[in-house]
Parts: C-alpha cells; sequence; structure tokens
C-alpha cells in the first residue's frame, strides 16, 4: 500500500537554495545510461543557513558518485531517505557534481527518461526529471542548462535537448556528441530529451521583430508525409500569439518531435515539444476531421505555453492551472478564430458539462487551486484544465478583451522569469481595472459546480422586468458550506417576433447568494436567454416551457444558446422516455420534436457544421450526468428508439440532405468543407438506424468512394454499429487490410469495435486485446480499447453481472505494475459508483476494494481508489 505522504498547499515553503546553472551529460547507451550533473547552487537569500539541500531522486535512480567543489561528499554529510537526498553543512555557494545510472529500456512507467520503439524521449512533468538524476525537482527551482548528449551515431543520428545547439563532434567507435543551451531559466519539469533515428520537416517564421526562426518537426521516416499541417498550425499560433496577446518567440529554433509512446497528449518542453503521435499527425487518408482539429489545437496549446508556463511558470503544483487553465482558453480562442466560435463554444461546453460536472459530483471534485494531493499526476484533471480555462474566460468577460489585453501584458512582463500563483495572474487583472477582485478568487478555492436557479416577473403596469438571481453550491470533499461567487451571466431579453430588445444584452454580475435585477421600458412580456456563450460553468434552473425552447432553437440571438434550447427540448424529451422505460410503458414520439427537427432540416441559412450540431441528440454520457440514478440500459433504449423514430420519421428528409452534401471534389480541411462532412455524417447515422438494406448499401458506398478518413470511418463505425453483422464484420476486415500499417488508424479501428452497444462487447474486447494489432505497453492503445470500453460503452460495461467492473479492475492491478499514471485515468468509472443503482454500486466498491488490497500499490492508484470508496 502507499506510504506517500499527503502534500499540503498551505506548507508550502521557498526552497533553501537555488541552481544557477545545470549542465548534464547523457551517455546513452543500450543496457543503461550515465548521467553527470554539474549544478552551480547558491543559498536563497534570507535562508537558514543550517537547511540541507533536499534532492529528489526516484528509488530506480543508482547514485555513483557525488562530489561537493571538487571533493567526494563526506558519507555524514548526505543521507537518503525514499525518494530524497539530503545534503548537510553546505556553504553558501558552491558546485555539486552528481554522477547516476539509469535504465531507460526498463522504464514502461514513460516518465522522466525512456526508450521506446527505438527512441530515447522524456516525460519531466509533472515529478519526471527526478527518475533521471538527483535534482530539486520543483517548479520554482528554476536553472539556466546546457546538455550534453552522446550515443551510437548509427542508431541515434538525432541528439535533440532544449535551447539552441551549440556544439557537436564525433568520438571513437561510431559515437557522436552534440550540446544544447538554453538561455531561459526553466524548472527541472520542462528539461526534454530525444535521441532516435528520426526524418524531420522543416520551414521558417519570421518574427514580428524581424527574427528568423527554424520550424522543425522530426518523426519517423514513415510518416514525414503526415507533418504538413501541424507545421502550418505552428506558423498560425505563433503569427495569432504576436497579434492577440503581442508574445513573440524567443529562441532561434523550435522543435516537435512525435513519438508513439507517450503518456499525454504533448508537452511544452522549452523549445523541444515532445507530442503523442496521435496529436501532430495528419493526413486525409488517415486523420479524420475531428483530429485534424486537434491537432491544430494541441500545436497551439503546446506553443503558447512557451509564455504562459515557460517564461512564466507556477510556484508549486497547486497552481497548475495558472498555466494550464490560461493556456486552454488561449488555444480555445484560436481554435474559435480559425474556425467557428459558436462550434467551439459547443465543443467546449459538452465535454465541461458531462466529464467535468461529473468530476465536480464525483470523490476526486477538487478545488481548480488543491489544497492537497498525494500524486500531482492526478490532478491533470478536467477541473484544473477546462475548469480552469472558464475562470480565465469569465475574467476576460467580466473585463472585456482591451483590459484583459492590458492585464496580460502586466503579468507578462512583472513575471518573467519567474514562479508565481493564481493570485498573481488575477492581481494584474485587477491592478489594469482598478476592480476589486479578491470574490472571484473563489473560483480557484471553492470547488463544485454552482448552481444558479433565475426567476421572472413582469410589472405590466410599470413596464418593468425582474430577473431573481440565487446561486449556491453542493457540498464537496473539502467543504460543506460554500461562500457566493463573482458570476458574470450573460443574457438577452427576446420580444415575441424573437427580436432582441435594445439595450438589455448585458452582463450581470451575480455577487450575492441572491440578487435581483430590473430591467425597465419593458413594453411587454419577455423571454429570456441566459447564460448566453455559457457565460459561467454552473449548472442553470430555469422554468422555460417546451414551447419557449422550440422558440429559441429557432430564435436565439446567441449561437450556443439556440444549439443548448435544441438540446433541453430533446433532454426533456429523453427523460420522459427513460421513466417510461423504467415504467415498463410502450415508447411513443412527441410531435414538437420532429417540427423542430424538421425545420432545422429544412432551413438553408443554418451553417452545415451548425445544423449538424442541432440535429446530434444529448449523449448518453450527458444524460448519466443529469440523472440522480444512472440507469445505462434506460439511458440508452431511450436514446436508441429517439435516433431510430427521428430516423423514421424524417427518412426522405435525412436522404435529400445526405446526398445534398455528399460531393467529389477532393479533400480540403476548411471550415466548409469540415461543415459539409459532417452533415453528411450526421444523416448516414440517423438513416442507419433503420436496418435498411438501401441504407447498408449507402454507407459502403460512402466508404468506398471516400478520398478520407472521415467519412471512411463514419461510414465504418455506422455499419459496425449496425444489426448487419455479416456487412460489419465484413467491413471491419477491408479496413483492417488497409490500414494495418498505420498504428494511428488501428486506434480508430479498435475504438469503433470497442464502443459497439451491441450484446457480447465484453467478449469482443478480449478479443481483441488478444489481437496482434494490441500493444499493452502502448498508452494509445490501452485508451483505444479499455478506456473507449469502459467510459464511452455504458450499456455493456455497466451490465448487471458486474464483468464489466472485474474487467476494469483486473486491468488496473496489471497496469499499476508497469504505468500508475495509465492505470490511476482509467479507473475514473468505478469511482463514480454513488451515481448508480444499489446492486451496481455494490459491485463497483468490491472492485476497489480489491484493487485496495493489493499489496504495493502505487501511490497513483491508491490516492483515486481510497478516496473513492
Amino acid at each position: 500500500m502507499s506510504q506517500k505522504p499527503v502534500i499540503y498547499l498551505k506548507d508550502y515553503q521557498a526552497p533553501a537554495y537555488q541552481i544557477l546553472t545545470t549542465d548534464l551529460r547523457f551517455e546513452l547507451n543500450t543496457e543503461e545510461t550515465l548521467v553527470t550533473s554539474h549544478l552551480r547552487i547558491v543559498r536563497a537569500e534570507g535562508a537558514d543557513t543550517q537547511a540541507p539541500l533536499q534532492l529528489h531522486g526516484h528509488e530506480s535512480v543508482e547514485l555513483i558518485s557525488l562530489t561537493l567543489d571538487g571533493q567526494p561528499l563526506a558519507a555524514q554529510q548526505w543521507q537518503r531517505e525514499g525518494e530524497l537526498l539530503s545534503l548537510q553543512a553546505l556553504p553558501a555557494e558552491f558546485e555539486l557534481i552528481c554522477v547516476t545510472r539509469i535504465h531507460p529500456a526498463q522504464n514502461t512507467a514513460l516518465e522522466g527518461l525512456y526508450l521506446s520503439d527505438g527512441i530515447y524521449a522524456t516525460q519531466c512533468e509533472a515529478e519526471g526529471f527526478r527518475r533521471i538524476t538527483f535534482f530539486p525537482d520543483r517548479p520554482d527551482v528554476m536553472s539556466v542548462f546546457t546538455t550534453t548528449l552522446i550515443a551510437d551515431q548509427s542508431q541515434y543520428p538525432i541528439l535533440l535537448s532544449n535551447g539552441n545547439p551549440i556544439a557537436q563532434g564525433e568520438l571513437e567507435g561510431g559515437r557522436h556528441w552534440v550540446t544544447w543551451q538554453d538561455p531561459h531559466p526553466k524548472p527541472a519539469y520542462l528539461f526534454a530529451l530525444v535521441a532516435g533515428n528520426l526524418s524531420k520537416f522543416e520551414d521558417h517564421f519570421t518574427t514580428v521583430s524581424g527574427r528568423k526562426v527554424l520550424l522543425q518537426i522530426y518523426a519517423e521516416a514513415k510518416d514525414l508525409d503526415k507533418l504538413a499541417y501541424a507545421m502550418d498550425s505552428l506558423k498560425r499560433a505563433m503569427q495569432w500569439d504576436e497579434e492577440v496577446y503581442g508574445r513573440e518567440y524567443d529562441l532561434d529554433i523550435y522543435m516537435i518531435v512525435a513519438v508513439d509512446f507517450f503518456n499525454m497528449g504533448a508537452m511544452e518542453n522549452k523549445g523541444l515539444n515532445i507530442f503523442n503521435t496521435a496529436c501532430v499527425l495528419a493526413h486525409p487518408r488517415t486523420t479524420t476531421d475531428a483530429a485534424f482539429q486537434r491537432v491544430e489545437s494541441v500545436v497551439a496549446h503546446e506553443y503558447f505555453h512557451n509564455w504562459s508556463g515557460n517564461r512564466v511558470t507556477c510556484r508549486d503544483w497547486f497552481q497548475l492551472s495558472l498555466k494550464e487553465g490560461f493556456t486552454v482558453f488561449r488555444d480555445q480562442c484560436f481554435s474559435a478564430d480559425m474556425h467557428s466560435e459558436t462550434l467551439k463554444r459547443v465543443e467546449e461546453v459538452s465535454m465541461l458539462r458531462t466529464a467535468q460536472f461529473a468530476e465536480d459530483a464525483g470523490p476526486m471534485a477538487h478545488p481548480v487551486r488543491p489544497e492537497s494531493f498525494i500524486e500531482i499526476s492526478n490532478f491533470y484533471t478536467l477541473t484544473v484544465y477546462e475548469k480552469g480555462a472558464e475562470v480565465v474566460r469569465m475574467l476576460h468577460t467580466l473585463l472585456g478583451p482591451e483590459l484583459f489585453r492590458q492585464g496580460t501584458d502586466l503579468y507578462f512582463a512583472r513575471h518573467d522569469g519567474q514562479a508565481v500563483t493564481t493570485d498573481d495572474f488575477v492581481q494584474a487583472m485587477a491592478d489594469v481595472s482598478g476592480r476589486d477582485l479578491s470574490q472571484f478568487k473563489r473560483w480557484y478555492s471553492q470547488a463544485g459546480t454552482p448552481r444558479l436557479q433565475v426567476r421572472d416577473e413582469y410589472d405590466a403596469a410599470q413596464q418593468i422586468y425582474r430577473l431573481r438571481l440565487k446561486q449556491s453550491c453542493p457540498a464537496t470533499p473539502e467543504a460543506a458550506e460554500k461562500l457566493p461567487f463573482h458570476m458574470p451571466v450573460k443574457i438577452s431579453l427576446l420580444d415575441d417576433e424573437g427580436a432582441l430588445i435594445p439595450g438589455t444584452q448585458q452582463v450581470l454580475e451575480l455577487t450575492a447568494a441572491e440578487q435581483v435585477f430590473e430591467f425597465t421600458q419593458i413594453q411587454a412580456q419577455p423571454l429570456p436567454s441566459l447564460l448566453q456563450g455559457f457565460s459561467a460553468p454552473v449548472k442553470l434552473d430555469y422554468p422555460y416551457t417546451d414551447a419557449q425552447l422550440a422558440f429559441l432553437s429557432k430564435h436565439d440571438n446567441d449561437g450556443f444558446n439556440r444549439w443548448e434550447a435544441g438540446q433541453q427540448l430533446a433532454v426533456r424529451l429523453l427523460q420522459r422516455l427513460i421513466a417510461d422505460y423504467q415504467a415498463g410503458k410502450p415508447f411513443s414520439l412527441e410531435a414538437r420534436l420532429v417540427e423542430v427537427w424538421s425545420s432545422i432540416l429544412e432551413d438553408e441559412q443554418i451553417d452545415p457544421a451548425m445544423k449538424s450540431l442541432l440535429l446530434t441528440l444529448p449523449s448518453e454520457a450527458y444524460l448519466s450526468e443529469l440523472a440522480e440514478v444512472i440507469d445505462p440500459d434506460a439511458i440508452h433504449q431511450a436514446r436508441r428508439f429517439l435516433r431510430q423514430a427521428l430516423a423514421q420519421a424524417l427518412e426522405a428528409q435525412w436522404l435529400n440532405l445526405w446526398t445534398a452534401m455528399d460531393s467529389e471534389a477532393a479533400y480540403q480541411p476548411t471550415r466548409e468543407e469540415i461543415a459539409r462532412r459532417s452533415l453528411k455524417n450526421t444523416c448516414l447515422g440517423y438513416l442507419m438506424t433503420l436496418d435498411n438494406a438501401a441504407y447498408l448499401a449507402l454507407a459502403e458506398s460512402q466508404f468506398n468512394a471516400a478520398d478520407n478518413m472521415t467519412e471512411q470511418q463514419a461510414a465504418l463505425m455506422a455499419v459496425a454499429h449496425s444489426n448487419f453483422s455479416d456487412s460489419a464484420a465484413a467491413l471491419l476486415d477491408e479496413f483492417f487490410h488497409q490500414w494495418q500499417h498505420e498504428s494511428l488508424v488501428m486506434n480508430q479501428w479498435l475504438g469503433i469495435q470497442a464502443s459497439d452497444p451491441k450484446p457480447g462487447a465484453l467478449a469482443r474486447v478480449e478479443l481483441l486485446r488478444q489481437h496482434p494489432i494490441y500493444d499493452a505497453r502502448n498508452p494509445n492503445k490501452l485508451r483505444a480499447v479499455i478506456g473507449t470500453f469502459c467510459q464511452q460503452n455504458p450499456v455493456n460495461f455497466h451490465a448487471l453481472d458486474g464483468q464489466g467492473y472485474a474487467f476494469l479492475a483486473d486491468r488496473i492491478l496489471e497496469l499499476d505494475r508497469q504505468n500508475p499514471q495509465i492505470a490511476s485515468r482509467l479507473l475514473t468509472p468505478l469511482t463514480r459508483w454513488r451515481k448508480y443503482d444499489a446492486q451496481r454500486q455494490q459491485l463497483m466498491q468490491a472492485q476497489l476494494q480489491r484493487i485496495l488490497q493489493e499489496p504495493n500499490l502505487s501511490g497513483d492508484v491508491y490516492e483515486v481508489a481510497s478516496k473513492s470508496v
């Protein structure tokens, strides 16, 4: 069982020593790697002269020697206990040389330095550097790094690290070396190293001040034709950051490396970003539109970190959202500018309301700035990232774009080269705006999803309309009682024709538990459009009628709220269907939704991408989040019925629209073409629910004729998830033989089968785990099969026999010995047991208890499981 202590924000103490320079030498060999670190160290001003120097080093790191100012360190001067190496009786300034031995080929955790598929790579955030050498592995210790890499030249012709290359040469025995220097002080978590036989794609970018920056993206030679889109995305991001934030790149070279074995999506290491291949490789034949957009977003996100995370970093890991929430907001705005603001907002809110709201309501609920943790890797969460971005967005809404930009300018100027806190970020906004934002900071310190209740009244005689806003927040593990938030609520008032009433589009600032806002000279009862653009991450309660929701879905002046009105109308119908299923009543389709859907289908003024969104039913995950007690069978059957009923009722319109969206034009990842393909695939999905051989032929023709993965994969999924079992098997087999040498495409192939809701899914998943294409060491394969089945196939994972729960627990226990980070993240479905019926609760708890009984459980898994029972 994990014996790691709980770490608390309240216990933070500034480091007693700072590392002025760090010189690293890596001798990369097949069986082992020798690491020599040469540190110039000074005692921090005002620090206790008797304070020890505390260096972190993982238990797997073998300490070979320690030298202080040229002399071997005496045994009584140092002590190693757990991950801490403490050095005593030190001068105010000194040099320390440390030699360690590590074994990257045995490092299946993929943290620190590891060797996979013949490529050396690093992942040091959050605490991976301690798997390399002994160092004060905390973000508030920043140093100038110089790194020399030595390796066999034939096996590892490419040797990369942070900064700029300053020297290189050849050695005897076919070995060579390269030295890199990063002039910008950085914490150890931003260190990076890559060595391998890689090919590169090059370009240049000229900054606003006229400097020419070399841009390089590295990947395996077979993937060289999949790098152009990432390069274009990088250049767009660099230009956007100059124009919108005034941020210019600061090194001579910017590098991205794509590796297939990576726990995360990507990492913003200074000047040398290391990416999961899924977030950088893109080609029309192998990459869907959604994956193209993800590549663009992640490339931009990691580039934006150069300032919001690297030049200004976080003081401690409790401040993680300082860099991540801010940078997610920045990449969201970039994507919105590149594509559609409304579509991007719908995508963001959909994730937030399904996954992050569920996190807020679960045992791992925590504030955006947590108060404690056992393993920081467990706090790379949707709360820190996505909710953190919502907090920054609210500041942008409250201050407006001009003041917000002034605030970021002040923040970067004031704290360049420093490790700071979320309070420092908010203070910069307060200083430029002259506003007291102390109450606003509760968004960082209080967990949970607030509830916003809105009621209204209209005084016809006085022509006064009143909105009464009331906020509350449920208890979460860290606090039962919550103080009121400072909440921006963007609203509009519409007249009975659907037109905006002049002067009523406002941002209401709710700061008390309850407030009343008055609108004068309102000549008739208006209809409010509330929380436009989802201006605050809350659950809204307003008693709209079905007719009012249908009206808003056609007339709302806010694109997001148009979508939201249609979604809520569908939610209500689905909830009635769920209740019917539970009561044993037959399903029936209500005419109102058919009318709304029909009008959307026929409206040629609606953008195809928006139309696709409007015609997509709420997901099973969102319906589960809304349920008091989740009934996976009822939710699945109700949604399945409604899709099929809408398909049948509007069959001719779906077919006509599919035909209209069909095109023989060559693939382009443009906004217009992405929208067309999205709507075409939405239509096909509805038609395939009808079990009609004619539509099977339509899907097969789309599969065979497609010149792009978006249309081919959509057709494959429609057939694979249909009742045409023979055709599904044939098409899956054909797809496999076509793409078996493309690892990322095979992840899609695995995921399509793991998400198939038909009975027998667990048996199919077990077969997939035996398939030669599956690799249980590869995080992408694990997510494609285990993650997809357990999180995207709820009707099968939550089968009443409990076999899905036992399957996941078995995989967690296997993975915990191999890759604890991945194991703890895959554990999430079991942590939500309180939301289910008594029988499922008992089965899920039993598996959590079984996991906790495992000896030598990692801190990663122990923290999640122990907080969940």
